[in-house]
Parts: C-alpha cells; structure tokens; sequence
C-alpha cells in the first residue's frame, strides 16, 4: 500500500515523515495485515543495503480507517527527542474531518473527559471526569459544506483514544463512514473520512521549523472539499 515516491513527505538522518493510506494499520496487529511501520523498515533496508536490523520509532500513531501523516524517527536520539516533545504538546497536528452533521457551534473548544473500553475497542466521552477517564481538549472550525456533509479542521490538543471520532460523535457530528461512532452508513473501502492533514514542530535535532501538510484522499467528496482548505 506504502508508495516511497508519493507517500514520503520528508526524510532526512533522523526523521521521517509519511501521508498513511486509510485502511492500512500503522503497527502490526491481531489482523496479521502489513503494517506501514514494517513496509517502512523493508524499504529502507533494501534502499540503503543495510545488513542489520533497521531502527525506525513510531511517534505517534492514526487508526487503521484514518489516513494522513505519520510520524517516525530513524535514530533513537531523535526518537526520544519526540517522545518527549509530545509530552510538552510541542507537535501541533492538524487534522481535516468530513462530518454528517454540522456542529452546533461553527467553531469552538471541545473539552470532555474520555474513558476508553479495551474490549470494545471504543472510547466515550463524558462532561464531567470519571475514576478512569482523561481529559480530551480539540479545537475546530467549520471551513465548508456540500449539499450533505460538513468538513472540519481540527487542532488536535491531546492525543486520546479515538479521541477526534470520539468528540465529534459526543457533539452530534459523526465523521462520514465512521459506524462505531454513529454514523448513517460505512465508507465503500472501509475508511473513515479523517485525515491527519498537517504536523509542525522543531526538528529535535537541526532545531529547524518542520511544517507539513498531507494530500487529501482521492475520492470525489474529497476532491470537492480540496480547494476549500
């Protein structure tokens, strides 16, 4: 699914960046699908004819249905660079969702505390805290409509469980093809329509400005939404 000549957003010694396809999970899991960070590690080693085990370090992970950016480090230094930096919300990411409903309020703040449920693979979000949960913070924007689906831009604050998925369900604007958080009906090939659109941040080790932005999914609702971003 991984092609090095679209998908590689930036590469260098220590960083690289990639726009996942949607239905392709970033880590190996119980499915036994390949996993991006797997193809990743392959390609590298035959591009660079390296004898050993290839180092590669997720920073941060996006759900099997969502496409979008994806974060790796190629050293450890770099690596624990990021980690921590994600701790600081030192990372800003950015992300576009296409949503059944408009949300109540064009643009605002989302703060919910969200409890995740391991065995349903599902996370809820409540008003107020819970034994268990954690605090969930977004910011959105209404930027466009069609004639049935609304496409939000989104300032990812925390990095919960489903947390975007799970926010835009709890306000009554589930995202398009996502049926665990209630919407209408499932995308054709799966996905859902989320896209992990941009990431900033400092690189950890040149100290340089890193901005990047993703290109949308090819799909006809997409296409339309492209020029409105």
């Amino acid at each position: 699914m991984f092609n090095p000549d679209n998908d590689i957003l930036y590469e260098d010694n220590h960083l690289l960046i990639v726009n996942k396809q949607a239905c392709q999970p970033v880590q190996a899991d119980v499915s036994g699908d390949l996993a991006l960070e797997d193809e990743l590690k392959a390609f590298i080693k035959i591009r660079d004819k390296k004898p050993g085990a290839v180092f590669l370090g997720v920073v941060h992970r996006i759900d099997r249905p969502v496409s979008g950016i994806v974060l790796f480090a190629k050293t450890s230094k770099a690596l624990t660079r990021l980690n921590q930096m994600i701790k600081e919300r030192q990372i800003a990411k950015t992300y576009l969702a296409i949503t059944e409903n408009a949300p109540t309020v064009r643009e605002g703040k989302l703060h919910h505390f969200i409890e995740r449920n391991p065995k349903k693979n599902k996370s809820y979000a409540y008003d107020n805290a819970r034994p268990n949960s954690k605090e969930a913070l977004l910011e959105y924007q209404t930027i466009a409509q069609s004639t049935n689906y609304y496409l939000l831009k989104i300032n990812l604050i925390t990095g919960r469980h489903h947390q975007i998925r799970c926010q835009l369900s709890k306000i009554g604007s589930p995202i398009k093809g996502d049926l665990k958080y209630g919407a209408a009906r499932s995308n054709k090939d799966g996905s859902i329509s989320l896209h992990a659109y941009s990431v900033e941040f400092i690189h950890p080790v040149s100290k340089k400005p890193i901005y990047f932005t993703a290109p949308l999914p090819k799909d006809n609702l997409w296409n339309f939404f492209n020029d409105k971003i």
